[in-house]
């Protein structure tokens, strides 16, 4: 079993940056394609970023040439960076993680999830 565990997330002002962390605790998860989502307020969760066991990294387009996702196998952590705030980008972001390194944006690909972290960007 996984446990991963979100960090970083508060509040910025449009233009700024956060730095999301995601530590996976009970299993390594270097074999593992993971994954950022995020859901605001009255909408449905959706897929931000993701990262193969490879290192292949694949975004939105709402948030591509702004946010960054990498990995740190031997710290077991992946991490999202993001840039050029916008107050859209305001949402709880997930972490998930994928044990079969499908490699996917579809939610039901990934068997572990982190309890969230909220991040509010102001205008």
């Amino acid at each position: 079993q996984v446990q991963l565990v979100e960090s970083g997330g508060g509040m910025a002002q449009a233009g700024g940056s956060l730095k999301l962390s995601c530590a996976a605790s009970g299993r390594t998860i270097s074999t593992y394609a993971m994954g950022w989502f995020r859901q605001a307020p009255g909408k449905e969760r959706e897929f931000v970023a993701r990262i193969s066991r490879g290192g292949s990294k694949y975004y939105a387009d709402s948030v591509k040439g702004r946010f960054t996702i990498s990995r740190d196998n031997a710290k077991n952590t992946v991490y999202l960076q993001m840039n050029s705030l916008k107050p859209e980008d305001t949402a709880v972001y997930y972490c998930a993680g994928d044990p079969r390194g499908s490699y996917s944006s579809k939610e039901k690909e990934y068997d572990y999830w982190g309890q969230g972290t909220q991040v509010t960007v102001s205008s």
